[in-house]
């Protein structure tokens, strides 16, 4: 099975903010900013192993700036390492209000998700090869967030994420 770079590996998707995707303080609601970045993330996984994929987990979202009706939401989704069944990606989401020409970071997050075969079972992914020095630091700390998530899932025990370990020396 041949690699794929991570520029083959990347979504970017574009929205606009409209009146029903709001609160009532005309931000954008919390659960659809998470739905586009899951939209975005799950096309840039399955355009990378060919295959369906399915949602295994989210964590290290940050919420940085809101993001107000009538803004244009740039979300880019990229594959960083593929493990054997799953890989991870990262998602940035940037929002510009027209108008006013200013651009501005609201979101990160990482994103599992498991490839699956034509009966939904988990087949092996292919594999990734970075390419630039961002993405082969990437590539190296995904194995460390994949450790910390399984130790919080309960699925590793801590004396055996050595990953996480070198973090805390």
């Amino acid at each position: 099975m041949n690699g794929k770079t991570p520029k083959e590996s990347r979504t970017v998707m574009t929205e606009i903010v409209l009146p029903n995707d709001t609160n009532a303080l005309n931000n954008l609601r919390g659960g659809k900013i998470l739905h586009w970045m899951d939209i975005a993330s799950a096309i840039a996984a399955g355009k990378h192993t060919n295959s369906v994929v399915v949602t295994a987990s989210v964590d290290h979202v940050s919420w940085e700036n809101p993001i107000k009706l009538g803004d244009v939401v740039t979300i880019t989704a990229t594959v960083t390492r593929v493990f054997n069944t799953s890989m991870e990606t990262h998602i940035e989401v940037w929002a510009e209000n027209l108008p006013s020409q200013t651009r501005y970071k609201c979101n990160e997050a990482y994103y599992t998700f498991v490839a699956l075969d034509s009966n939904g079972k988990p087949k092996k992914a292919i594999p990734l090869i970075p390419e630039t020095e961002e993405e082969i630091r990437k590539y190296e700390e995904a194995m460390a967030r994949r450790e910390l998530r399984l130790v919080l899932a309960g699925r590793m025990k801590i004396q055996d994420a050595k990953h996480v370990q070198k973090l805390f020396g």
